[in-house]
């Protein structure tokens, strides 16, 4: 499966969708579409389709938003050194589609790494364990566990 940009794809973005991944936005805290989402799969890039997290190493860090342990491909990620609003932090973009996904910190479970990965829902689209065979995602099912 190849995955990149496109215009097509950008056109069909919503307008927060658009705002997020686009123009590097963020979401209201606890307002995401997948900020308390529990179904086994994996979340891949709204724009390119590139696997990003599994449903596995999602978890409630009580941030308000999505948060994961560590990407499912690490290679479909980039960080980024991000000074925007007076602050320092680390900016995760997406490999290939070049979506502004959210930030990663070094405040995640200790046992799981360290990290938490706060992501933004409008620059996810999930995928369920029982559809990723079907989408070409099937080479994932092995780090999504049963719910």
């Amino acid at each position: 499966m190849q995955f990149g940009q496109s215009q097509k794809a950008i056109d069909r973005l919503t307008a927060e969708q658009r705002r997020i991944t686009q123009d590097a936005g963020t979401e209201r805290p606890f307002t995401g579409e997948y900020n308390d989402h529990k179904d086994p799969g994996i979340y891949v890039d709204i724009v390119s389709g590139e696997p990003l997290f599994a449903s596995t190493d999602k978890y409630e860090s009580g941030c308000g938003w999505p948060s994961f342990t560590k990407p499912i491909a690490p290679e479909n990620i980039n960080e980024l050194r991000d000074n925007s609003n007076g602050m320092v932090r680390t900016e995760v973009r997406s490999t290939y589609g070049d979506s502004h996904l959210g930030h990663v910190f070094p405040r995640g479970p200790a046992a799981d790494g360290g990290l938490r990965y706060c992501i933004n829902s409008a620059s996810l689209r999930f995928i369920h364990r029982d559809d990723m065979e079907n989408e070409g995602y099937g080479e994932y099912l092995d780090q999504v566990e049963e719910a």
